[in-house]
């Protein structure tokens, strides 16, 4: 038995690591904290689908899709073990407007994005930049933890107070017009 369990931790620390090194970034979740502030930071209604690009376990999807119910809400996730812990809670939640989908995102269509939520590295957010300049429509928003996007001048950001001085930046798309900072 002792075998067994040590086989299969080892399994989930190999998936890790193996996706880490893939995508860049580890599966972190998203702390309670900073999952509040981002929350508080985007409006009572939104009109449209909501990308969140990399999901990882779900700690943000899933309050998004309670919080905006008339929004379908799209969490994309490469990693496949925070993927299938997120299905496994979608099993129990059961949110009809929640689409959980394991694959990469930049192949994604943007366009009919009301919100874009995000929590990447920064050579993640700087691939990002030219997609969410190319395919966002005028008014979208974009919500980001801890790392900036770059170019873009947020329209409110929020330190969190916490030991590493994180910060939730919130953008609002221009459409395919550049976004430079002032």
């Amino acid at each position: 038995m002792n075998l067994v369990v040590l086989a299969l931790a080892l399994i989930v620390a190999g998936l890790v690591l193996v996706y880490t090194l893939i995508t860049g970034i580890s599966p972190l979740p998203t702390m309670p904290r900073a999952k509040s502030a981002m929350l508080n930071l985007l409006p009572a209604e939104l009109d449209g689908t909501i990308f969140e690009l990399g999901s990882g376990w779900g700690t943000l999807a899933f309050p998004l899709a309670r919080r905006y119910p008339r929004c379908r809400v799209v969490a994309y996730e490469r990693s496949p073990l925070p993927w299938l812990v997120s299905r496994l809670c979608q099993g129990v939640w059961r949110l009809p407007n929640l689409t959980l989908i394991r694959g990469d995102f930049h192949g994604a269509g943007l366009g009919d994005a009301a919100l874009v939520v995000c929590y990447l590295f920064p050579g993640g957010m700087r691939k990002l930049e030219p997609k969410l300049a190319e395919e966002l429509s005028p008014g979208a928003l974009v919500v980001s933890n801890f790392f900036r996007l770059p170019g873009w001048q947020p329209i409110d950001e929020h330190a969190i107070g916490d030991l590493h001085d994180s910060r939730i930046y919130l953008y609002r798309a221009k459409g395919s017009a550049k976004h430079v900072s002032t």
